[in-house]
């Protein structure tokens, strides 16, 4: 290797280190994730079967989705593990059979922190005081 190129491999190494320590699971926050389970976190509930669950994360501080039934949506900023649900609108209507998921999972977001966390294609939303959770997809 010649020494006029070691100084441009040390700024590419230093570069790829400051991106890799800039990425973090915030950003993976983004895209669509289904239902997989919700409620105590000792013995959570399976989602419901052709039920569509699923919360969408923006890369612009949006989110929405549909708890089977009603449609909702708001703001969130995420750091550190932990995401804040601001502004949650909901459409009211009543539907037989998944108003306990619906509730469970409007519950956990209506104007909270939680703390998340990201293994692979697993999002786990986890309520401050670690009794109740809610766990998604990657879709």
């Amino acid at each position: 290797m010649k020494l006029a190129s070691f100084p441009a491999l040390v700024f590419l190494i230093l570069a790829m280190l400051t991106f890799n320590a800039c990425s973090s699971d915030d950003a993976n926050l983004a895209g669509e994730w289904v239902l997989v389970s919700y409620g105590s976190t000792s013995s959570p509930t399976p989602a419901l079967p052709d039920v569509d669950t699923s919360l969408s994360f923006g890369a612009d501080g949006q989110f929405g989705g549909t708890v089977g039934c009603n449609s909702f949506g708001g703001g969130y900023k995420a750091g550190s593990g932990t995401v804040k649900f601001e502004g949650i609108i909901s459409t009211l209507m009543y539907c037989e059979g998944v108003s306990d998921q619906e509730n469970a999972v409007l519950g956990m977001l209506s104007d909270k922190s939680v703390k998340y966390s990201i293994d692979g294609t697993r999002l786990t939303l986890t309520s401050e005081d670690g009794s109740l959770t809610v766990v998604l997809e990657k879709k």
